[in-house]
């Protein structure tokens, strides 16, 4: 179920990316917007870090693991936005496409770095939570799929759709370092579900895999 998920948003991306992901990552453009968000997104803080507050955001997946900052094998912070937005967000129109208030998200970050208990439902901000989710995808150092393997990834698609490519997929997923592999397959599972609620939410397969594709091969 998983490989075959992946498989079907995998395949979009060369159609909805241009040359594909590897491309895109590479792209001098891509590199200038990928710097433009983080300073639209990062808001100047008046009031200084508490220094007992664990960084969550720019942090390696192994680091995280190590910190004990995981829940169900993905980052503490994905799994409560996920779940949330599961919850609240799979019918809400244009999710992962309009972005929450940039104060918001910001003050959702510093929430989640303090260790505070953080009340999603309270907030009641789909838009926020779904911004805060890809923040933290695009400031991975590795991004979902490290960029040892994009090169395998993008060719495998190259190569023409058969039935021998799900197969390939599943081969090489299984190279990921389990860390990348549980967000991977916790991701894909999530977007599955986001998929299914297109006609609401405005946000098919083709339109996911435009904005995630960016976030996963960095």
């Amino acid at each position: 179920m998983f490989s075959s998920g992946l498989h079907q948003f995998f395949q979009t991306l060369p159609e909805r990316m241009g040359a594909g992901a590897l491309a895109i990552c590479q792209s001098k453009a891509a590199v200038r917007l990928k710097e433009d968000m983080k300073k639209i997104v990062a808001v100047p803080l008046s009031e200084e870090k508490n220094p007992t507050c664990k960084k969550l955001f720019g942090v390696s997946l192994q680091e995280l693991q190590r910190q004990g900052l995981m829940e169900n094998g993905v980052p503490t912070v994905v799994w409560s936005l996920v779940e949330y937005l599961t919850l609240h967000g799979l019918t809400q129109e244009g999710l992962f496409r309009v972005n929450g208030n940039v104060k918001v998200v910001d003050r959702l970050r510093q929430q989640f770095e303090s260790g505070a208990r953080v009340e999603l439902q309270e907030l009641g901000d789909v838009c926020a939570a779904a911004s805060l989710l890809k923040l933290f995808l695009r400031e991975l150092p590795e991004g979902v799929i490290p960029s040892a393997l994009h090169p395998r990834f993008i060719q495998l698609f190259k190569d023409g759709r058969c039935d021998a490519q799900e197969h390939s997929l599943r081969d090489l997923i299984r190279e990921l370092p389990d860390t990348h592999y549980c967000l991977l397959k916790y991701l894909c599972q999530f977007l599955t579900k986001v998929a299914k609620h297109h006609l609401q939410n405005r946000m098919n397969v083709h339109n996911l895999a435009t904005v995630f594709g960016p976030n996963f091969f960095q």
